[in-house]
């Protein structure tokens, strides 16, 4: 596993969770820095819809259809509770795309 990869986790709620993919930012010997990935677009705010970014290369990333990365926020996974087989990788393109995105929001990785 390393940075830019796709990976599937168990992201948990108040009230349950699911196992989704995540994109991998960055990894250390016991965690994870992942940014949830979401097909859901269209019926969420203006506000939430500024904080995603699309996954042009969605399929070449091993997602099976049209995703955005979640910039909302970063999660931190410990190691033993995701998969560490990647399903996929962001393409140069969007990860170049995705760089860019943060930067002009302010973020950082």
């Amino acid at each position: 596993m390393c940075p830019f990869d796709i990976i599937i986790a168990y992201i948990s709620w108040q009230g349950g969770g699911k196992r989704r993919p995540v994109l991998v930012i960055t990894k250390d010997k016991d965690s994870a820095t992942v940014f949830r990935i979401t097909s859901k677009y269209e019926k969420k705010s203006e506000a939430i819809r500024a904080k995603y970014l699309k996954i042009n290369d969605w399929s070449q990333a091993g997602l099976e259809k049209l995703s955005y990365v979640d910039t909302s926020g970063k999660r931190e996974l410990p190691l033993d509770t995701v998969n560490n087989a990647p399903v996929g990788r962001l393409s140069e393109n969007d990860k170049m795309r995705l760089l860019v995105f943060l930067m002009r929001n302010g973020e950082v990785l």
